[in-house]
């Protein structure tokens, strides 16, 4: 038996770096501004802390183009490097010396973010470099500058060499497949997206101002050329909420989202430190009712560093739907800092902001009813949303969630279980909640059930289906029925029968006349002895079949009913008078042409009579207006 090492060289590990370690080639420049980030807030910590004598000075990290020799360069002003440590964490492949730094002054750093983490970072130059070269200068006077020079082998060049400044400059010469990083809207457009919030200033070349000089009469205005310093270091989501206004808030939504009109409706801030470290705000967007959903709207960041904005996993999958910033130390992820690697922390991260935004939401309805009542329309998909795909989320919404009825009163459900359990249960014992999709279009079912006195809720979002199947399952002698899906007195069964107007025998001999005037593949006839002020012809769709339909289209329900043709229930009142007038209607013909006309007026009750059809019944209508 035999021991040893295995051994990983130079030269089978770059071919793997610069092909397969980033998913995405752009992904250089923001481990190489990470990298100097890092070496500048070293620096900070070593001052602090009296290990280093150099002045600090002005920090920031400069970006140029040089075109004509094809090179792109990192500059900070931050600890630098000399030749021995040039050889250490340069020449070692994988070793961290940010990790190194962070485990000695683990005491000491106050907070300081260090970025780097698995020594990989630098390597990610050779994607896009044909040559890469660093020149450093230590913080510690008594250190040479390095110069290091490597072609994307395991061959390098390592030496002495003069720098007048403390810091690091990264030279990357680029491919000739790699052109477009030469190019300055490329550039800013990267920077914009990893480093926009970096805790240290970036520039990237200068920009034109206007400033007023002067005051009153003698005030002019000037133009004047500064650096243009791409970030925003101290960005709101580092800072405590007592610390910031509403104002803030939306100063900050608006520099996310700069092309984005719409302020968010209102928001949340995160800051944990247990028992895993969690900061950034969330903000409820304005969600249109058909779903038109953004997602991949919420940004995550490692220590101010753009990961990822699929946030799979991080945030549940309701929560997707808001806008806003997570950033967490905690968070793991792969080598390469480009995804997310699942495991507890995870889970219990993703958990809490769930909490958080219940709280939230609580806080605002429990503070200002009126004004959360205001904003419910706009937010009622998320939270549905969210009832339906969390079990802990559903349980905290009973608090807030909202069910307006067609009045435009809210209620909380247990407020409204209590406004009509007296007169909408049924002689079995069933509270039957009865609800419309579209208040106008069936206004007519509306009024029959606001003139029994009973109250009917407006359910109009794209997952209703979902959520009533949900809630009857979580509430015993319960039940949904939408108010066009039977007559009135059938939704809600009470005690007392209606006679019939029509013997039994006059009933068996109508039916099949009525059957042989409608399509029998569409309808199904139904003889109920109803009241005689309702309508002699009724369409209704079976709650059961309807409800499977719409859940099946958005996801659920039983397989394939989405794709059945509708089918529709044509009920009958014979207790009506135009009902007696078809059965004792001699001519064969005008009994046609009655339960035509009082079938499509069922239908146009619906909407449902359209093209066609809905022309003939115009025309008829006119014609017998005429005759008339």
């Amino acid at each position: 038996m035999s021991n040893g090492k295995i051994n990983v060289t130079a030269d089978n590990i770059f071919p793997i770096i610069k092909k397969f370690l980033y998913s995405d080639h752009e992904i250089f420049l923001r481990e190489l501004i990470s990298n100097a980030v890092d070496a500048t807030l070293k620096l900070k910590t070593l001052t602090r802390i009296g290990e280093s004598k150099t002045e600090l000075g002005d920090l920031t990290i400069e970006i140029k183009i040089d075109k004509e020799s094809k090179t792109l360069t990192v500059s900070d002003k931050g600890l630098g490097m000399s030749t021995e440590e040039v050889d250490k964490y340069i020449n070692q492949l994988a070793f961290s010396g940010a990790e190194e730094f962070v485990k000695k002054y683990e005491d000491k750093a106050d907070g300081a973010a260090i970025i780097g983490h698995f020594g990989l970072g630098f390597y990610s130059a050779f994607m896009v470099a044909k040559k890469v070269e660093i020149l450093s200068q230590s913080h510690n006077a008594d250190a040479k500058a390095a110069h290091w020079e490597c072609e994307g082998d395991p061959e390098f060049t390592l030496e002495e060499a003069e720098k007048a400044e403390r810091g690091t400059d990264i030279i990357l010469h680029i491919n000739d497949d790699s052109l477009e990083f030469l190019e300055e809207a490329r550039v800013r457009e990267l920077l914009n997206k990893y480093c926009k919030f970096l805790p240290v200033p970036i520039k990237f070349g200068t920009k034109e101002i206007t400033e007023t000089v002067g005051e009153g009469e003698d005030a002019k205005e000037e133009k004047k050329v500064v650096d243009d310093i791409i970030n925003n270091p101290v960005p709101a989501w580092t800072k405590a909420p007592s610390d910031l206004k509403d104002e803030d808030y939306k100063t900050f939504y608006r520099e996310l989202y700069p092309h984005t009109f719409e302020e968010p409706l209102f928001h949340i801030h995160l800051n944990v430190d247990y028992p895993f470290d969690l900061t950034g705000i969330l903000f409820f967007p304005r969600v249109k009712p058909n779903m038109e959903l953004n997602r991949n709207k919420i940004q995550l960041y490692q220590n101010q560093v753009f990961v990822t904005d699929n946030l799979e996993g991080i945030v549940p999958d309701f929560l997707t739907m808001l806008h806003g910033v997570i950033d967490s130390k905690d968070i793991p992820l792969n080598v390469s800092r480009s995804y997310l690697q699942s495991d507890g922390a995870v889970k219990k991260i993703s958990s809490h902001i769930t909490k958080k935004v219940a709280d939230k939401l609580d806080e605002l309805f429990k503070n200002d009813r009126k004004d959360f009542e205001s904003k419910w329309d706009d937010i009622k998909v998320i939270i549905e949303y969210g009832m339906l795909s969390d079990e802990k989320f559903f349980a905290r919404a009973q608090k807030f969630a909202l069910y307006q009825n067609v009045k435009g009163e809210y209620f909380t459900f247990e407020e409204y279980k209590e406004k009509v359990k007296d007169l909408q249960t049924d002689k079995d014992g069933k509270l039957v909640m009865l609800y419309a999709a579209h208040k106008d279009g069936q206004h007519s079912f509306i009024k029959r059930a606001h003139d029994k006195g009973y109250d009917v809720l407006l359910m109009d979002s794209p997952i209703v289906s979902h959520l009533m199947q949900r809630l009857e399952t979580s509430n015993e002698n319960l039940t949904f029925a939408r108010v066009d899906s039977d007559s009135i007195d059938k939704l809600i069964k009470k005690d007392e029968d209606q006679p019939s107007k029509l013997t039994e025998e006059q009933i068996n001999t109508l039916k099949p006349i009525i059957e042989g005037s409608v399509d029998k593949a569409k309808f199904t006839v139904m003889m109920e002895n109803l009241s005689s002020d309702e309508s002699p012809f009724i369409i209704t769709v079976p709650e059961f079949m309807r409800r499977m339909k719409e859940m099946s289209m958005t996801g659920g329900g039983m397989m394939g009913m989405g794709n059945m043709p509708d089918m529709y229930n044509l009920v009958v009142n014979t207790n009506h008078d135009f009902v007696n007038n078809i059965l004792s209607e001699s001519d064969e013909e005008k009994q046609k042409a009655m339960i035509k006309q009082g079938t499509d007026l069922a239908l146009l009750s619906q909407n449902l009579l359209q093209g066609e059809e809905l022309t003939n019944f115009v025309e008829r209508s006119f014609n017998s207006l005429i005759k008339s």
